[in-house]
Parts: structure tokens; C-alpha cells; sequence
């Protein structure tokens, strides 16, 4: 390879996209190699779960995974990357894992551009799964219940620091709005900090809506496990002040021409994503892999379907990948509707 990064800088997705790479190389190869590759990974699981405390057939295993299987996938990104870091958005817990399982891992930061911009940081010595990592140094964090619920386990999370900005330029309401009276910025995410100062995020308190019931949906947390599924390339939930939620699904073209011939249907990528029987199987994957993680009301019941990715571009991201919901909600409006309708 021309390039050999040491570290790797990605969003969530790029993982979750090798990831997947990863496991449908496998499953198309099949055989002895996909055999192997499953002892190695099972084993390095093990190790891990384990903290070391291993049987010797098991540490064998993953001697072999690491020198026959490992290294091969450490070799795709130029073999000498030690770890990789990633922001913007929650890594999945599993993924981050099979990372760590492999030699790759991946430590998780936080931060906004109003703190210059980091705020928080994972690393070798510092890292619990599932957390942000904790507060660099001269950064306090806390977390402000008072505007969700004082019983809540999480609330606001608020940062002070040198890091801070001094507020937006010529917009001093904007300022004041962001920052309270003693000082703190409030960053509009969820969180909570565990007995040893690792914070976890719990989602984004502007994203969050109310469903008809009365019931909070944060549809961050669903969209990034329907993202999961290999046929998937994007997705948002809409259920604002709605019986139920619905979501707008971008299907993964690659795989899904893989899909269709499993489902023994011959026709063009384009008509694919249109076509019921194709519509009807996503959707219920999507459901199926939902249920017993999320309650009954935050799961989807109804689909839009659309081969035009979410981007920059279409103005549909913003320039950090965040998805502009109200752009998309905007443009799907009619399709919205007749959902809701029917």
C-alpha cells in the first residue's frame, strides 16, 4: 500500500462498513477459511472476556488466529496501524469489540467546536467499553438533570474549560442561550458518569420527540442498530407527535443485488429498492432485529423507501455527517403523509 497509517481517524460508520466487509468476505469464501476465521475470533472473544485466564487449547487458537488471520485483515490498512479513533456519533459496543478482539482497537472521543473541540478521550489506559473515555485534562464535566427529570439516571451533559469558546460571533443571544448562568456549556447530549469519571453517552436532547401516547423516542440509538444490518447503507426514524413511529430506509445496493438473487429476483439495482417483495423483507428484518432491545412503540411500523443517500451535497448532512432531520422530513413530506394517512 502507498498509504501505512500508524492511527486511523473515522465516524462510526466507516467501522461498521469494514465490519461488515469483514463478515461477508467470510461468508462468501466459505470453507476452511471462514472455519478459521471464526476459531480465531472466538477465541480472541474469550480471551478478552476472560481477562488473559484462558485454557491452553483456547490460547492456542488465538496464537494461530493472530499470526495466520489477524495479521492478514492488520495488512488491508498497511500493517503498521496500532489503533484507530472515532467521534460524531455512538461506536456499537459489539463492533468495538471484534476490533479490539483482532489487534485493531478503537477508542472512542467526544467533543463540539465550541470546546476547540475535544472534551474527552479513550485510550489504552483509559478505556471502558461503551464510554466516551473521560475528561482531558483541565476539563470538568457534569450532568445537569434539572431540564429532563430530577430521577433521571442521565441528563444534560456540561462542560467547563479553558477549551471553551467565548461565544458566537455577533450572536449574543445565541451565546447566552447556550451557556448558563455559572458558566457551563450545555452541549444538548444526554449522558451519564460512572463512579470512576467514564462518561456515557444516551443520546442527543434535540433529536429526542414524543410519540401521540406521550412516550420519548430517541431515534439516534435506533437508526445506528438498523445501520448495523448488512443490507443497510442509511436510515432515519420520524414519529414526531405521531401513533407510531415510521422510517425513511436508504438500502445498501451492493448487497442488496446479493439479497435478490437469494431471493431468486432478476432485475435492475434501481427497481430493486422499489420493488414490494424487496420492501417487505428489509422491513421485517428491520423489526425483527429491533425487538427485545426497544419497546414495542419505538420500533418502526411502516417504511419509505429510496435509493438517494443522505449527504452533504443533497443537503441532507451537515458538514460533521450529522443528518439535518428537518431537511429530510421536509422532503419526504408528501410520502410522510400518505403513510400516516393509510
Amino acid at each position: 500500500l502507498k498509504v501505512q497509517p500508524t492511527f486511523l481517524i473515522a465516524v462510526p460508520r466507516v467501522f461498521n462498513k469494514i465490519y461488515d466487509g469483514i463478515w461477508a468476505k467470510m461468508n462468501e469464501t466459505g470453507g476452511l477459511t471462514k472455519k478459521l476465521f471464526e476459531m480465531s475470533v472466538n477465541a480472541a472473544r474469550k480471551y478478552r472476556e476472560q481477562n488473559g485466564k484462558v485454557d491452553w487449547l483456547t490460547q492456542l487458537k488465538l496464537s494461530f488466529g493472530r499470526k495466520m488471520v489477524f495479521s492478514k485483515i492488520a495488512a488491508k490498512f498497511g500493517g503498521k496501524l496500532i489503533a484507530s479513533i472515532t467521534a460524531s456519533a455512538k461506536m456499537n459496543l459489539e463492533i468495538s469489540y471484534f476490533f479490539t478482539d483482532i489487534g485493531l482497537p478503537v477508542y472512542d472521543c467526544y467533543g463540539l467546536s465550541e470546546t476547540s473541540p475535544a472534551i474527552t478521550m479513550s485510550s489504552p489506559d483509559l478505556n471502558r467499553p461503551g464510554s466516551i473515555g473521560k475528561a482531558l485534562e483541565f476539563i470538568e464535566v457534569r450532568i445537569d438533570r434539572s431540564m429532563i427529570d430530577d430521577k433521571s439516571e442521565d441528563g444534560e451533559i456540561q462542560v467547563k474549560g479553558p477549551n471553551l469558546m467565548v461565544g458566537y460571533h455577533n450572536k449574543p443571544e445565541a451565546t447566552k442561550a447556550v451557556f448558563t448562568k455559572d458558566g457551563w456549556l450545555k452541549t444538548g447530549d444526554r449522558g451519564t458518569i460512572d463512579e470512576d469519571g467514564f462518561i456515557f453517552i444516551t443520546g442527543r436532547i434535540k433529536e429526542q420527540f414524543k410519540l401521540e401516547n406521550g412516550k420519548y423516542v430517541f431515534p439516534a440509538a435506533l437508526e445506528e442498530d438498523i445501520r448495523l444490518l448488512p443490507y443497510i447503507e442509511n436510515a432515519m426514524i420520524y414519529g414526531d407527535g405521531k401513533p407510531y413511529n415510521i422510517c425513511i430506509v436508504i438500502p445498501d445496493c451492493d448487497v442488496l443485488i446479493k439479497t435478490a438473487e437469494t431471493l431468486k429476483i432478476k432485475t435492475k439495482v434501481d427497481k430493486l429498492v422499489h420493488l414490494p417483495v424487496v420492501q417487505e423483507f428489509i422491513s421485517m428484518e428491520i423489526q425483527k432485529s429491533l425487538e427485545g432491545n426497544y419497546g414495542h412503540y419505538e420500533i418502526p411500523k411502516k417504511f419509505i423507501f429510496t435509493d438517494e443517500n443522505f449527504t452533504i451535497e443533497n443537503g441532507m448532512l451537515t458538514q460533521t455527517l450529522k443528518l439535518k432531520r428537518r431537511f429530510v422530513v421536509e422532503k419526504y413530506k408528501s410520502q410522510i403523509e400518505d403513510l400516516y394517512k393509510a
